[in-house]
């Protein structure tokens, strides 16, 4: 079965990390692009990971996971080799209604991480329900060649735009009039 694509609002929603090797690194380097309310629990953490740590002052518990430790986050990303380990964290999450993704487990998963584009507030998410990755990944390098340099300012252009005119038929017109005649110059065909 499929994942279903949506699109989260991390604000205030606390994150648990179990890990801190490269995998876990890409994790966190993914989520530091939306919300910086990460904690990381491991026994040892790679250079990458501690950089993390430091910039961004994340809390970092220098140990083995523990059984409880899932209570009061939102998401939780077991990013370690044991399956027993993932097995453990997926069951105490599905316990205390945390979403949970086990590196590379499909089946300790509730979510999945997509590849992606970010510009600006523009996220464009490619995923293959975990079926390959590597499909995703190439297939977001080779959507984000063809996007014109400048569409994140474009698109906060559209924002200040929305935000200045009143709600009702003349600003959807022309927001659809202008989001339709930047497509048709940037893309032919």
């Amino acid at each position: 079965m499929s994942f279903f694509p949506a699109y989260l609002k991390l604000d205030n929603k606390k994150i648990l990390v179990v890990g801190g090797g490269k995998i876990a690194g890409d994790k966190i380097s993914h989520l530091l692009d939306f919300t910086h309310n990460i904690t990381i629990i491991a026994p040892e953490i790679d250079e990458r990971v501690q950089e993390f740590i430091t910039t961004h002052s994340l809390p970092y518990h220098k140990r083995s996971y523990q059984t409880g430790d899932v209570e009061g986050f939102f998401i939780v990303i077991v990013a370690v080799d044991d399956l027993e380990v993932q097995k453990t964290i997926y069951e105490e999450c599905q316990k205390y209604g945390a979403l949970c993704n086990a590196v590379d487990s499909v089946e300790y998963c509730d979510f999945i991480f997509p590849s992606y584009i970010k510009k600006g507030e523009l996220i464009i998410a490619f995923s293959t329900s975990g079926a390959s990755p590597a499909l995703s990944k190439y297939l977001r390098r080779a959507i984000e060649k063809l996007l014109p340099a400048n569409i994140a300012s474009f698109l906060q252009e559209l924002k200040t735009l929305r935000a200045t005119l009143p709600k009702g038929k003349e600003r959807m017109e022309l927001l659809d009039k202008k989001a339709k005649e930047y497509i048709q110059k940037h893309f032919k065909g």
